[in-house]
C-alpha cells in the first residue's frame, strides 16, 4: 500500500510546476482535476480534493436540482475560498421506443425469472437529467467557479447564461474534430479524453453511439496518442484523461503537452466516495484487460469491469435502448444481486489503469499524485 507524501497547500510549490495555465485558470494548487464521478462522487469527496489542491468536483447530473444546491453548498461551507466544478450532462432525451424496451425487458426476462422477480413488472425508469434552463438558473444562483459538461455543450442561449455568471466553461472530446468544435464554442479548456478512461465515452460528434456502437468503439483514440493531436489543433488547455492513475502517468500526460490531468478511477478507492461495496471488491481485483466497453447499463458505451451481464448479453447489445433509458430494466436485478453480495447487474466504471492506484483517502491520495508527479519532474529538487 501506497502511503502519502505530505505537500504544504502553498503557493510556493506551484512554481514547481511547468504549465502554469490550468493553476492560474481555476485558482488551484496542483494541476489534478477530480473526476465528476457520476454515482460516486460526494461533497466529502469534493472537499478533501480541493483542500489538497486540486479541482473539487460534483455530479451535478445525478442530482435534482434541490439536491444539488445542497450539495453545492456543502462544499462551499467545507472549502471556503476554494474552487469548484459541477458536472452536467448535454445530451438528447430520446423519444421513447416500445418495441426496443420490450426487446430489452424480453432479454433481461430469465435474469428476473431466476431471482424470483416478476418479468412483466414495470420496472423504475432510468435517467440522467441533461442540462436545461432549470440546472442553468441553479448555476446563475450557486455560481461554482467551474462548469463542466458531457457529450458536448448546451444550446448557444443557455451556455451565454453560464458564462456570463464568470464561470470557467469546459467540456470532453475523444477526437480532434471535437476538441475543435468546443474550441470554437467558447470552451476555456478542453479534457481530451481516451479510450482508456472509465465511465461514459465523452463522444458527441460523427458516428451515431447508439445505432453504430461496434464502428464507433474500433475508431477511439487512446489518452496518449490523443492528447498531443488536441494539444496541436487548440490554443486553449488541454487536461488529459484516461489511464492516468499515479505520478508517472501524469509526468506523461504533461510531457505530451497537457497542461493537467482529470483522475476518476484512483479516487473511486478513497473512502469518501460513495462506491458500492461490490463495486470496491471488484476494483481490488482489477487488471490491465478486466474493463470493457458496454452500453447495457444506460444504452450508451461506458468503460466497466466485466460482470456476469456483459459477459452473457454483450457487452455492446443492439437491445438496450438509447440512453439514458437501459438502465431501470437492470435496477431491481441490480438491487437484488447486490443484496446478495453479487455485482452481477451492477454497473461497475472503471479505467484501465485501477491496479496503479494508491489506496488512500482523498486528500492524502491527491497529494500523493503532485508529490509523485513533482519528484519525477524535479529529480534534483
Amino acid at each position: 500500500m501506497a502511503h502519502a507524501t505530505h505537500i504544504p497547500d502553498g503557493t510556493a510549490q506551484t512554481t514547481r510546476w511547468p504549465d502554469r495555465r490550468i493553476l492560474d485558470l481555476f485558482g488551484i494548487i496542483h494541476p489534478i482535476l477530480l473526476a465528476p464521478l457520476a454515482g460516486a462522487g460526494t461533497p466529502s469527496l469534493a472537499i478533501a480534493v480541493g483542500e489538497a489542491g486540486g479541482l473539487a468536483a460534483l455530479p451535478g447530473a445525478l442530482y435534482q436540482p434541490d439536491e444539488l444546491r445542497t450539495a453545492i453548498a456543502a462544499v462551499r461551507a467545507g472549502l471556503p475560498g476554494r474552487p469548484l466544478n459541477v458536472n452536467f450532462f448535454c445530451h438528447t432525451p430520446p423519444t421513447p421506443d416500445p418495441v426496443r424496451m420490450m426487446r430489452w425487458r424480453t432479454r433481461l426476462a430469465p435474469y428476473y425469472v431466476e431471482r424470483g422477480l416478476d418479468p412483466q413488472a414495470t420496472p423504475p425508469s432510468g435517467g440522467r437529467a441533461p442540462f436545461d434552463a432549470t440546472y442553468c438558473a441553479l448555476v446563475e444562483e450557486m455560481r461554482p467557479e467551474v462548469v463542466s459538461f458531457h457529450f458536448g455543450l448546451p444550446d448557444a442561449a443557455l451556455l451565454a447564461r453560464v458564462k456570463a455568471t464568470g464561470a470557467k466553461v469546459i467540456s470532453s472530446a475523444t477526437t480532434v474534430a471535437e476538441a475543435r468544435w468546443l474550441e470554437a464554442r467558447g470552451c476555456d479548456a478542453i479534457i481530451a479524453m481516451g479510450l482508456e478512461a472509465g465511465g461514459h465515452r465523452a463522444t458527441f460528434l460523427g458516428t451515431d453511439v447508439a445505432s453504430d456502437m461496434a464502428g464507433d468503439m474500433s475508431r477511439q483514440v487512446g489518452t496518449f496518442a490523443l492528447v498531443p493531436q488536441v494539444v496541436d489543433a487548440v490554443g486553449v488547455p488541454v487536461i488529459a484523461a484516461g489511464g492516468i492513475a499515479d505520478g508517472r502517468g501524469i509526468v506523461a500526460a504533461l510531457a505530451l503537452g497537457a497542461s493537467a490531468v482529470q483522475v476518476g478511477t484512483a479516487f473511486l478507492f478513497c473512502p469518501e466516495a460513495k462506491t458500492p461495496a461490490v463495486h470496491r471488491t471488484a476494483l481490488e481485483a482489477a487488471g490491465d484487460d478486466s474493463t470493457a466497453l458496454t452500453n447495457l447499463f444506460t444504452g450508451r458505451p461506458a468503460r466497466g469491469i466485466l460482470n456476469r451481464v456483459m459477459r452473457e448479453a454483450g457487452p455492446l447489445s443492439g437491445d438496450a435502448p438509447s440512453f439514458p433509458l437501459a438502465g431501470g430494466a437492470l435496477t431491481p436485478l441490480r438491487t437484488a444481486a447486490e443484496a446478495e453480495g453479487q455485482d452481477d447487474f451492477t454497473n461497475l466504471w472503471a479505467g484501465q489503469a485501477a491496479r496503479l492506484a494508491p489506496r488512500l483517502p482523498a486528500a492524502d491520495l491527491t497529494r500523493q499524485l503532485a508529490a509523485d508527479a513533482l519528484a519525477r519532474l524535479n529529480p534534483a529538487a
